[in-house]
């Protein structure tokens, strides 16, 4: 195992256009790689947008956001699809591992409701996996729904294990420790929240977890909210500059940034990992080997989805079978 340059994409979507923003991602992953980056990691559902009007448009205002949810829908990921095969086609023509979040249809049952999905793109032009967020935050339930299983996993890559979480499951400790016992060494955490508050959890993450942690935000600014979009100027109206400052960050095992944050602008910011530092600083901690204790604390995860429909039959006296 070489070394690893990790690359954070703090960009933004062209808000509400599936089309141009997997375009710019296409071409953020083929600047991250010609860096000579081998993992590029996106915001939060970067593909097509963050529903950001959700912190804005009381949820009693019907109208608005079933329109606004329409757009979010028109413009949103069937995985698999032709977004993914567009993205694959990028990170495999680049030789780059890509980590990045999606607003994807739940195209197994309705098709109607949204997941907050975080994808993971192999450098050989597969999709590695997926996993949708457990929990939407406060207002963010008025968007996504919740996630039926804890699809999460750890993917064995040339250059370490790789996994993650998305925005606040990053304050679910037994979401962290479940990861760290499946052996994760290179953590993502793609997110909408920026701030101290944010930053400090990164640096424990990655110092409890021993991992790197590449947490990355979208630097969102009001001019990138197309005009025509009537919540702009109705529930807008008082607010200037940046919606969101960004923020995004690379923090190393012992939770030291060694890269960013990197405030109100747009960039790609990158960070060198050697091979030792997956495995050095955990001589002295270790939460899921030598500093567990599964004689005390247990753990169960439970894999299984939770299917939307089930249908259940019953025999009646002469033995035929009732639906």
């Amino acid at each position: 195992m070489g070394g690893i340059r990790l690359a954070a994409v703090q960009a933004a979507s062209v808000f509400l256009d599936l089309d141009a923003t997997v375009e710019k991602a296409c071409r953020l992953i083929e600047t991250a790689s010609e860096a000579g980056a081998s993992l590029a990691v996106f915001p939060e559902a970067f593909i097509p947008g963050y529903p950001l009007w959700v912190w804005f448009v009381p949820p009693a205002h019907t109208h608005p956001l079933r329109a606004l949810y329409t757009e979010l829908h028109d413009e949103s990921v069937t995985i698999p699809g032709a977004v993914t095969r567009r993205l694959c086609e990028a990170a495999g023509d680049c030789n780059i591992t890509v980590a990045i979040g999606v607003n994807e249809k739940n195209s197994e049952a309705s098709n109607s409701t949204l997941y907050n999905t975080l994808l993971y793109l192999g450098a050989d032009g597969t999709v590695l996996g997926k996993h949708r967020k457990l929990i939407p935050t406060a207002a963010e339930r008025l968007v996504w729904g919740h996630a039926a299983e804890f699809d999460a996993e750890v993917f064995e890559l040339p250059f370490g294990r790789l996994s993650g979480l998305i925005c606040w499951e990053n304050y679910m400790p037994l979401a962290r420790y479940t990861l760290s016992a499946w052996g994760e060494q290179i953590h993502v955490a793609p997110t909408w929240d920026r701030g101290e508050p944010w930053i400090s959890s990164m640096r424990h993450v990655a110092k409890e977890g021993r991992s790197f942690v590449v947490s990355v935000c979208q630097a969102f600014h009001k001019d990138d909210i197309p005009d025509e979009l009537e919540f702009k100027d109705a529930y807008l109206g008082e607010v200037s500059g940046w919606i969101n400052p960004g923020l995004s960050l690379i923090a190393d095992p012992d939770g030291k940034l060694v890269a960013g944050p990197l405030e109100a602008e747009e960039g790609i910011l990158y960070a060198d990992a050697r091979p030792d530092q997956l495995v050095g600083p955990r001589w002295q901690l270790d939460v899921a080997g030598h500093y567990a204790r599964p004689d005390i604390f247990s753990l169960h995860v439970h894999r299984a989805p939770r299917p939307i429909l089930s249908v259940e039959e019953t025999v009646d006296a002469d033995h035929e079978s009732i639906s």
